[in-house]
């Protein structure tokens, strides 16, 4: 007997009985097959959902996915073959479909697109498709639920990236992107007639995405080129190399220099050795210098050939990982007007069309003590002209309480002042109370203030903030990871007029006046919130195309890979978010 889903349009005679079993709902039907059952209980079988102990996982109903546990797609699946009647929707006489057909094409390049190819089965297609000859339910069955969970795997990894990133306690608001996978899949996927237009249509709509997109193909093809040229790794030095010095190593020098293009290939031989470190090459040293966050004095150091000898392949690796991390941003951030990049320790502001405004040096949070800044989104709302910095009871009993202990007059000496929870100075207090938080310690406004004379709020959980500071010469650091979490800016007084630009007769002169002579602790709210990201990105790509690495300060990069190295199903629970700071930061 035919079965009927209730999915399938409601006959008249029918329509109550239906309802009084939870009412009618779309049937999606392809053009890929006739309305037929013949694959509706092997279908079902595949896809339906086993109760398990807790301690077992069920990985055998999908036989030969290179990844069988899809718990994670269990049910989207369930409910894309149930509104289809458990049509099968990926082959046509049992042959694949041309969508099908284009989609592997697309497992199979999804390196390309930072992926991995064997998350999609990409070298097992080719034996589904010649098992398909056989014409036998299994087999049909089969390359159809295979097709299904590597089509949702792929469009989703595409959309919103592999892994939550509330795994890594980053806050980024993933959930806003999501499709619903059942519906796209059947409505825009599974008759597709162009796929490769479709598959763009989910990635995001971001030049920097593309730029990234386009680096790593260049940078796949040059890792390709190191692995068959097969050399050693460039020896290191006890002193830096300047001009008019030796290396002994400047043979292999020049051709890695001329691998990236730090050093243009001019059509004469490579000198035999021993060769001169002259200007020329101390200008293509300083060159790959400034791509990858060093220190640029032209010098072969050795911290310079360390970073020379890391591989293409990592290289690779760190502009896959820029993608993931672009995938998960929405609108509006993914063109956000203001944007921290942490392991390059900038500062970037883009225009309404988000062309590139301004760069700033910033500092940012200690790699180590738990101090790390955040990654997150949101919105930037006001600014305080000559705060008050609110010191976080941890780091005042950490940094404060042995000074007041041995020091009455401590606070008082250093430009601080207590007060209770209400704001009210006190004069009368104890080392006990501050350290246990029954009392506040702050620090009075003014230029020698640790958040400097201007902040820039964004509410979040973690308490960060952009601020300006009084410690300067920091900025003039390669590696700029000094502070408890928040975020120093380099020209505090033009980010504030550039923030507040369109706004009043905000300038900045007049931002000048408020900053050195202005009332303390002013609050100018935005009358147009501004979208902020604090992101980390390792690899990106400027405007003119040129590609910048930096150090994974924080180890990011690293828990990234290793949860990749894993396979799907990816961590897709968010962890609790633990603030690994607080407001405030000391000098």
């Amino acid at each position: 007997m035919m079965k009927v889903s209730l999915r399938t349009a409601c006959t008249a005679s029918a329509l109550t009985v239906l309802l009084l079993v939870g009412g009618c709902h779309r049937h999606r039907k392809s053009k890929s097959q006739p309305n037929t059952t013949a694959y509706a209980d092997k279908l079902h079988e595949m896809v339906e959902k086993k109760v398990l102990p807790p301690e077992k996982v069920d990985t055998t109903k999908v036989p030969n996915l290179r990844w069988p546990n899809f718990s994670d797609y269990q049910s989207i699946v369930a409910t894309f073959y149930d509104d289809r009647n458990y049509e099968v929707a990926w082959t046509r006489d049992g042959a694949p479909t041309d969508s099908a057909k284009s989609f592997i094409q697309a497992f199979q390049g999804a390196a390309s697109k930072g992926l991995i190819p064997e998350d999609y089965d990409a070298p097992r297609w080719a034996d589904r498709v010649q098992a398909l000859n056989s014409k036998s339910e299994d087999a049909i069955s089969l390359f159809d639920v295979a097709m299904t969970v590597n089509v949702m795997r792929y469009i989703s990894d595409l959309r919103i990236g592999r892994v939550n990133p509330s795994h890594f306690n980053f806050e980024i608001p993933v959930q806003d992107k999501k499709y619903d996978l059942a519906e796209f899949v059947s409505d825009n996927a599974v008759d597709a007639t162009d796929v490769p237009k479709l598959i763009a249509g989910v990635e995001p709509n971001s030049e920097e995405y593309r730029q990234t997109e386009a680096a790593l193909a260049h940078y796949m093809d040059l890792a390709k080129q190191q692995a068959q040229s097969n050399e050693d790794p460039l020896p290191t030095v006890a002193k830096a190399v300047s001009v008019g010095g030796t290396y002994p190593a400047a043979s292999a020098l020049v051709m890695r220099l001329r691998l990236e293009g730090d050093l243009p290939a001019p059509g004469d031989p490579v000198p035999p050795l021993p060769m001169t470190f002259d200007s020329t090459l101390s200008d293509a040293v300083k060159h790959y210098q400034h791509r990858h966050g060093l220190t640029e004095d032209g010098k072969l150091t050795a911290q310079t050939i360390k970073s020379l000898n890391v591989p293409m392949d990592l290289r690779v690796a760190q502009l896959q990982d820029s993608l993931e991390r672009w995938r998960w941003l929405p609108e509006p951030y993914l063109h956000a007007r203001l944007m921290v990049n942490l392991p390059e320790f900038v500062l970037r502001g883009f225009d309404p069309d988000h062309k590139l405004d301004f760069t700033m040096r910033v500092v940012v949070g200690k790699v180590m003590g738990q101090h790390e800044t955040p990654v997150f989104t949101h919105m930037m709302k006001y600014l305080v002209f000559r705060p008050y910095w609110s010191v976080p009871v941890d780091i005042a009993r950490k940094e404060l309480v042995p000074h007041i202990e041995s020091n009455r007059g401590y606070l008082a000496s250093k430009n601080f002042e207590v007060t209770n929870n209400k704001g009210v100075i006190q004069t009368d207090y104890t080392a006990h109370q501050v350290a246990q938080g029954a009392v506040m310690v702050r620090e009075k406004p003014g230029p020698k203030n640790s958040l400097g004379l201007v902040k820039f709020i964004f509410p979040n959980q973690y308490d960060i903030y952009l601020h300006s500071t009084p410690a300067i010469s920091l900025f003039e650091q390669t590696r700029r990871d000094f502070s408890h979490g928040c975020i120093r800016v380099q020209k505090p007084a033009d980010l504030a007029a550039w923030v507040l630009q369109g706004q009043g007769d905000w300038d900045l002169d007049k931002v000048n006046e408020a900053m050195n002579s202005g009332p303390d602790n002013k609050t100018v709210s935005l009358k147009t919130p501004l979208p902020i990201v604090i992101f980390y990105l390792t690899a990106i790509v400027e405007d003119d195309n040129e590609v910048h690495f930096f150090d994974d300060i924080y180890n990011y990069d690293t828990e990234m890979q290793k949860v990749f190295s894993k396979g799907p199903p990816y961590p897709v629970k968010p962890e609790p978010i633990v603030p690994k700071t607080k407001e405030g930061e000391t000098v």
